[in-house]
């Protein structure tokens, strides 16, 4: 039986922003303190993103996560062209992060110090990661 009395029409879809409310972390004790929306979430958000590896773990999609861990042990100039390509794959996974801009790469010891901006929907920041190579 075909449904009949409705008709197909062109108007527009609206599309409607979710928020982005999730838990807060509280890293240094391992537990959930509370909640966090807007640019608080984002950052919390690029925090897991950098130290999740991507494909490790079956919770996450394959989307998920960073291969920042494929760097270790590669020729540091080879790292430093390759880095801000990675990161910026990682994060634009996120619907709300447009773009990383700004990136300075600084040696570390064993490691490089990555500083670079975040542009996202509910505005810019700065933030740091250290990758060792």
């Amino acid at each position: 039986m075909i449904p009949v009395g409705r008709t197909l029409t062109n108007d527009a879809i609206q599309e409607i922003e979710q928020p982005s409310l999730t838990w807060k972390l509280d890293v240094a004790k391992d537990r959930i303190v509370g909640r966090l929306d807007g640019i608080e979430a984002v950052k919390q958000s690029v925090y897991k993103i950098l130290l999740t590896p991507r494909l490790h773990h079956l919770i996450y999609t394959a989307n998920y996560g960073s291969e920042l861990e494929k760097l270790i042990g590669s020729n540091p100039i080879f790292v430093q062209s390759e880095i801000s390509r990675m990161i910026g794959e990682a994060l634009t996974q996120d619907d709300r992060i447009s773009s990383i801009e700004n990136v300075q790469i600084t040696a570390a010891g064993d490691g490089l110090l990555i500083e670079f901006t975040v542009i996202s929907s509910y505005g810019s920041f700065d933030m740091t990661q250290e990758v060792k190579v």
